[in-house]
């Protein structure tokens, strides 16, 4: 609906800013590394924007990057993870750190933007994979597909070598590693 604002800059009050667009003034929420990078108060500004439509609320995000508007579009389609959770995402970590993470399977990185627990930081993980880059889809797909990557990356996630190796006990043998990791996730969930 509202994709990109362009005007100048009125207020800035993080993460909030209000952008005067010819007399009409936009408040926007926007991630710290978009606040961090913007001009001084009066001088112009142009940010991409997605528009929530709540039952309650209506917010307009706003964003420096085509990858950051990307990355939020793909945080918030994630069961239990809202548009303020995209944006401390983003705010905690830039769209690079996140892609990294993800294709590492670095839940730990993760944890630490301030409102993400573990539980969300693997469901980020599994969400994401192969979402946030077209780099991450070859280096994903290079991954063999056997047992011990499966339980490489259940290590890897913070489960310990025992839960992993029984959660592995209960896999179908011929399942790949993706799947594999989600049907394990799912069983350890329990």
């Amino acid at each position: 609906m509202i994709g990109r604002i362009t005007g100048q800059l009125a207020e800035k009050n993080p993460p909030e800013l209000l952008v005067d667009c010819h007399g009409v003034g936009y408040e926007l929420l926007v991630p710290m590394s978009t606040f961090y990078n913007l001009p001084g108060l009066g001088e112009t500004v142009s940010l991409l924007t997605h528009f929530v439509v709540r039952e309650d609320a209506q917010i307009l995000f706003g964003f420096a990057t085509a990858s950051e508007r990307s990355a939020f579009r793909q945080l918030i389609k994630i069961s239990g993870v809202g548009p303020r959770t995209a944006l401390s995402v983003l705010s905690g970590m830039s769209v690079d750190e996140l892609s990294r993470a993800v294709s590492a399977q670095e839940a730990g990185r993760i944890i630490k933007v301030p409102g993400i627990g573990k539980k969300t930081a693997e469901r980020l993980l599994l969400e994401l994979k192969g979402k946030l880059g077209a780099d991450l889809g070859a280096s994903l797909s290079s991954v063999s597909d056997n047992p011990s990557d499966i339980l490489q990356a259940l290590v890897a996630l913070g489960y310990s070598d025992r839960d992993a190796a029984l959660a592995l006990k209960a896999l179908p043998a011929d399942v790949g590693v993706s799947e594999g990791i989600k049907l394990a996730l799912k069983a350890l969930s329990k």
